[in-house]
């Protein structure tokens, strides 16, 4: 039994591990824009249409991989997935011009549609029912943090040598990985839902599989509908803040240092200031604490959270780094010293950090409860499919909300100058906030319902009863 549990603890692992590199790629992009535009020659704006698109592919893609992992052995399609993206990875790092990069980036994103739809799909499946919202959290957190290493890597590893070798050293590491899948442990479907605990402890197996069918009727469930429509407005706000280390970039500079000095010190603060994502996992604890009491506990939780990202967001925009001390030249062990002094003595950036804090503290509660919830709605052989559908909008949101920076920006530069134009552009884009709130709220009644649903038919499945998706 201890072997069982070891594994299934390593396959935990190895799929949040695995969850970083969607946002890693991602992440490599916002501080490199300007190095990689000037490099191939074409203008820093195009440099949000290479990652939206990089976005929208992989979003389109998990549709499709989210189908095959309710039909197939996920194990083999991640495989197949993970090698597609590493290869297009360091396809990306030869790019010639700005058709190759778009094209190489394309490709990555089909790869990097498996990440998304199969891991899901197998970690519900490993996840115990009473820690599903926790867990899940590890897998949101590190999904954010990947995005702050890749931030990271831009930032000190470009400065060192130049932009391509951030996107070598993400394809090497993805090899790697593709060894530790062999040693995974694919759990059997629904093996995670309490309902079907019997049914596995007697050797048998829950050999339901999705059929075309059944697709637009997971669509047009009330509670996915929500969801979808939740991830969207979210991801119009969250996707424009990946251009948050270009608003830093501009903010240091106006404090007199050069553009070398401002990426580097922008990458460590974009980590510094992303640090509040870490009680995401009390918020997954919370989750299930209040959803063991109420069907609607997650879904008001969450709202609550999701609307104060907002002010706490805009404040921080606005806030300026007065008084900025950085050391000479670009020494990245010396500029991160001084940043976190800053942090401490420093009363602007301290409240720059206590802003940023709570502001990533309050949008971390979104990621495992939404998670949680695309999982209570939808029985085991829909949830890849469900969350591949959810996941498309979250990436639609994403991607209008990156590409919407640059749209509004060309208007807004019209009025005021960097940095108060980026300013006054996120900001704007943090108002979607508020329908995606309100979208938790309308989605709490039928919450209850559709988990009930979910709940009767995978016990009358478990005595036998064959009874239709």
């Amino acid at each position: 039994m201890k072997t069982i549990n070891w594994r299934v603890i390593y396959t935990i692992f190895v799929f949040t591990a695995l969850a970083a590199f969607d946002n890693i790629i991602i992440g490599l992009f916002p501080p490199l824009f300007q190095s990689i535009s000037k490099d191939i020659h074409t203008s820093i704006a195009k440099m949000g249409v290479v990652s939206a698109l990089n976005i929208l592919a992989t979003a389109i893609s998990s549709i499709y991989w989210g189908y095959l992992s309710g039909k197939y052995k996920r194990k083999i399609l991640i495989i197949i997935g993970t090698l597609i993206w590493v290869l297009s990875v360091f396809l990306t790092s030869i790019s010639a011009n700005y058709v190759q990069l778009i094209v190489f980036q394309i490709l990555t994103g089909i790869g990097l549609g498996c990440i998304a739809s199969i891991g899901f799909s197998v970690l519900t499946d490993s996840i115990p029912y009473r820690l599903r919202g926790m867990i899940l959290s590890l897998w949101g957190m590190t999904q954010g943090l990947g995005g702050i290493i890749g931030s990271l890597m831009a930032s000190l590893i470009a400065t060192a040598t130049d932009w391509r070798r951030p996107f070598e050293i993400v394809g090497f590491i993805g090899f790697f990985l593709i060894i530790l899948y062999l040693f995974v442990k694919e759990p059997n479907r629904g093996e995670a839902d309490p309902e079907l605990k019997n049914l596995m402890q007697k050797g048998q197996s829950y050999n339901y599989i999705i059929e075309p069918r059944q697709i637009v009727a997971i669509i047009l469930k009330r509670s996915n509908l929500y969801l979808f429509l939740q991830a969207f407005f979210m991801n119009i706000a969250t996707g424009s803040l990946i251009w948050l280390p270009t608003l830093y970039i501009f903010k240091i500079e106006e404090q007199g240092y050069d553009i070398k000095t401002a990426i580097v010190a922008s990458g460590y603060l974009y980590a510094i200031f992303q640090l509040g994502g870490i009680t995401s996992m009390y918020f997954g604890h919370l989750g299930d604490r209040l959803q063991s009491k109420t069907y609607r506990g997650r879904a008001y939780l969450t709202a609550l959270f999701v609307f104060l990202t907002l002010p706490f967001y805009i404040f921080m925009f606005v806030i300026p780094m007065t008084n900025l001390s950085l050391p000479a030249g670009n020494h990245a062990l010396g500029i991160l010293i001084a940043l976190l002094k800053q942090v401490l003595l420093n009363p602007w950036v301290t409240l720059l950090f206590v802003l940023s804090f709570l502001a990533s503290a309050a949008q971390s509660a979104n990621t495992p409860n939404w998670l949680a919830l695309i999982t209570d709605v939808n029985l085991p052989e829909h949830r890849g499919t469900a969350f591949s559908v959810a996941n498309l909008s979250n990436s639609l949101g994403r991607t209008i909300g990156n590409v919407g920076v640059g749209i509004l920006l060309g208007i807004v530069s019209s009025y005021a100058k960097e940095p108060n134009s980026y300013i006054i552009t996120l900001s704007l884009l943090q108002l979607f906030l508020i329908p995606s709130a309100w979208c938790y709220i309308k989605m709490a009644k039928s919450n209850v319902t559709d988990i009930r649903k979910v709940k009767a038919t995978l016990k009358r499945r478990a005595r036998g009863e064959r009874v239709k998706s």
